[in-house]
């Protein structure tokens, strides 16, 4: 009998983590103390100038649909943001709001991809990318990648793997589950290459404001042509607001509010009213504040988890995760993972989450606890690492 659901769902992997975390859920269901060190969502709640904004919107009640590509201060507020964090002039028409940065990824591979065509992806990578792409009836083309190249794509790597189906690359900066950064030079010979095949280079910015002892650079300083996912859910702590945007070139704008208008109609009007206050200096006094808590964190758990044995072979410049190597206890990393759950109750994440390249041997720790947890942890983790049976 024919399965009565379509290809493409069966083709999009589960998270594997999901397992991990509903039995997580049971644990503490159950009385224990789970320390989540798994998903990557900030543990700090919307600042507080955001709510208050968000409350006043209801409260006026702009609970109406907004313009597909979103309110116009609210684009104004973003192009205003490029101008002081990156010093760039980005016209507003070319900026449309989107419901979290997966609605922007929704746009751009709606936009770019025709059945049968590819983007290059880095292996490993936020899995979501690849989905995306199979939802359009496109493919990722994962690039296997590691330390030596930072795990991130390079001109190279696109030169090598670039085939008669590929038509663009996706690049994250910082990446997940890396924080890996690329710099200026490097995303400005990105776009070279993916010029020079008459392809698109799409960047996912979304941990930008998320790096520690630098600023990323924005691929709109090199190439205006490259189009950018950004979200208001990591540096600005919205998560369950659901809004994002993405950066587009000028002649892309009219296509891409007509897939808007049909696949979602507008981002949510009360979340948009809210994140107007994100651009308030009190607001971004509060974003730096926690990112200078986040850089606290991983100087802490960078440290303390080589010192146990994990493999951490580039130092992570953004984002709030640590992409660790265990080949050193021997075992697969889904084992080693549903061990340490089991016996210490420090659930992290399986490198199966993001991509095949060495996935069995990798795990990923989101260090978005407060530094006493994190220390539980690494004391729990120590003790586990005893129990572990490889």
């Amino acid at each position: 009998m024919a399965h009565p659901y379509s290809a493409r769902s069966r083709a999009i992997e589960p998270f594997h983590v999901m397992a991990l975390l509903a039995r997580a859920n049971e644990l503490q269901a159950e009385g224990h103390d789970v320390i989540h060190l798994e998903i990557g969502e900030p543990d700090f709640t919307t600042a507080a100038p955001i709510v208050a904004a968000g409350q006043a919107a209801l409260a006026a009640g702009h609970t109406r649909y907004t313009a597909a590509r979103g309110l116009p201060a609210l684009r104004q507020a973003i192009a205003g943001f490029y101008g002081q964090r990156y010093g760039l002039s980005i016209d507003p028409e070319r900026i449309l709001i989107t419901p979290g940065g997966s609605g922007a990824l929704l746009l751009a591979s709606s936009l770019l991809v025709d059945p049968g065509k590819h983007w290059l992806l880095a292996d490993p990578g936020y899995p979501c990318n690849r989905h995306f792409l199979r939802l359009v009836e496109g493919a990722a083309q994962l690039v296997p990648v590691g330390p030596e190249v930072n795990y991130q794509l390079t001109a190279g790597l696109v030169h090598q793997h670039w085939d008669e189906n590929t038509v663009g690359a996706l690049v994250a900066s910082p990446a997940n589950p890396t924080g890996t950064v690329l710099g200026r030079d490097e995303l400005a010979s990105l776009a070279g290459a993916t010029r020079e095949r008459h392809g698109h280079l799409v960047v996912d910015e979304i941990y930008h404001g998320l790096t520690y002892g630098m600023d990323a650079a924005s691929v709109l300083e090199v190439d205006d042509s490259a189009f950018v996912l950004n979200s208001f859910s990591k540096y600005f702590g919205m998560t369950g607001w659901r809004l994002g945007w993405l950066v587009a070139p000028p002649a892309a704008v009219a296509d891409l509010e007509k897939l808007a208008q049909n696949l979602y109609i507008s981002a949510p009007s009360m979340a948009q009213h809210a994140a107007l206050a994100c651009f308030e200096p009190e607001a971004l006094a509060i974003f730096e504040t926690r990112r200078a808590e986040f850089a606290r964190r991983r100087d802490y758990l960078l440290p303390a988890l080589r010192e146990l044995g994990f493999g951490i072979a580039v130092e992570p410049q953004g984002a709030f995760y640590l992409y660790a190597d265990i080949s050193a206890f021997g075992g697969d990393a889904f084992a080693f993972c549903r061990h340490f759950l089991e016996t210490e109750h420090v659930a992290f994440t399986p490198g199966l989450d993001f991509g095949r390249h060495l996935a069995g041997h990798h795990v990923r720790f989101a260090y978005t606890q407060n530094l006493a947890r994190l220390e539980q942890a690494v004391q729990r983790i120590a003790r586990g690492l005893q129990s572990w049976q490889g």
